[in-house]
């Protein structure tokens, strides 16, 4: 039986240029609800951008992901990209979540995430 990988992208633009099954979320609150909704499952890979547009930046997901772990019941949470424009914020992601254990990498600039023509 072969079990697809679940991928969750929050990012407000972009999406997968290959087009690999992924769950898209445009909005930290879509974010959090996806965390929410897939509590109990195996997250393979997680793709955070910091700013979602406007005002929104992805802190609700990351303090989700903080909270749970200071709880005791982390996420499973295979590895966290980081593919922000902004370095600043995509840095302070990083160490917040590194710092409760979960696996990070800094994934700005990657060729898997990009503008598609389609709208999101």
């Amino acid at each position: 039986m072969t079990t697809e990988k679940l991928i969750l992208l929050v990012d407000d633009l972009r999406s997968f240029v290959d087009g690999r099954s992924a769950e898209v979320a445009r909005t930290s609150a879509a974010g959090v609800e996806a965390l929410e909704r897939h509590r109990d499952r195996r997250l393979d890979e997680l793709w955070l951008d910091h700013d979602l547009g406007g005002d929104d930046t992805v802190w609700p997901v990351v303090e989700v992901l903080e909270r749970a772990a200071f709880e005791g019941r982390p996420y499973d949470v295979g590895v966290v990209h980081v593919h922000s424009a902004n370095p600043a914020g995509a840095e302070q992601v990083g160490q917040a979540l590194r710092r409760w254990g979960y696996q990070v990498r800094p994934a700005a600039g990657s060729p898997e995430v990009g503008y598609l023509d389609e709208a999101g």
